[in-house]
């Protein structure tokens, strides 16, 4: 709920439609229809080829109904989304693209190389959130992984710390100070490979510590992380897929090809 001026609450609505049959004046007769209803357009972007998204506020949560009811008898759209909006809708509307989601895991959220800009943006947006939020993020070597993770944290106004590693050397901390665990100040980041494949017995202290803390992290490789460690799919609050191309696998052969040769050392 927003106060408006005049002491009144409103609500924020996100509105998506499909265009069926574009035509001249098609969007004027969609937002003439919002203006009769009370709605007020705080946004409006092309979400798709085919899609148009809004953000709308009302005093008059009854209109919401009534709208819905009005589209379904339109021929040239298709209402496909009418609800509270979510991060993932107000990141679409700022960048025009729909954030895709995994068809088996709901809480899997993908993109590619080129939506660096976008996976800044919204992983931005969640570490800004108070409290303890665990983030996974999947993807291949130097596909941009622990760079995006650096930006999103900048963008949330917070620093970061490395618990572990590969960005510039290999980073393996068996302690923080003070003021490294002040955790409404930090985003802590743990790299899933390098803790549960090389940590000694401090590390792995110190990462237990880190995941009790309430605050943001963000742990690479969460796959190894979970294979290798205690923990289980329960403790990710959501899951990030990074890939270069959207057919590209994300495969950990490698990484315990690698950590064969450390255990050699």
């Amino acid at each position: 709920m927003v106060p408006e001026a005049d002491g009144q609450p409103s609500i924020e609505v996100y509105f998506q439609y499909h265009i069926k049959r574009d035509r001249p004046g098609l969007l004027g007769d969609i937002a003439s229809l919002l203006g009769m209803l009370g709605f007020n357009i705080l946004q409006l972007g092309g979400v798709s080829e085919y899609g148009r998204g809004f953000l709308l506020r009302t005093q008059r949560p009854e209109s919401i109904e009534v709208l819905r009811t009005m589209l379904q008898v339109m021929e040239d759209v298709d209402l496909t989304v009418l609800r509270t909006p979510t991060l993932r809708d107000r990141i679409a509307l700022r960048h025009g693209r729909i954030i895709e989601r995994s068809d088996t895991e709901a809480r899997t959220y993908r993109f590619i190389r080129d939506e660096l800009g976008i996976l800044v943006d919204f992983l931005g947006e969640l570490l800004k959130r108070p409290g303890r939020q665990v983030i996974g993020v999947r993807g291949q070597p130097r596909v941009g992984k622990t760079e995006s993770i650096v930006a999103a944290s900048v963008y949330a106004n917070k620093r970061w710390t490395f618990i572990s590693s590969t960005l510039l050397r290999q980073t393996m901390l068996r302690e923080l100070g003070h003021d490294e665990l002040m955790s409404d100040q930090f985003v802590y980041i743990i790299d899933g490979a390098v803790s549960t494949l090389r940590g000694d017995e401090r590390h792995l202290s110190l990462v237990n510590e880190v995941m009790g803390l309430p605050a943001p992290i963000v742990i690479e490789h969460p796959d190894i992380f979970v294979r290798h460690s205690h923990y289980g799919w329960n403790v990710f609050d959501l899951l990030i897929e990074l890939r270069r191309d959207p057919d590209e696998a994300i495969q950990y052969e490698a990484y315990e090809q690698e950590a064969a040769r450390w255990n050699g050392e």
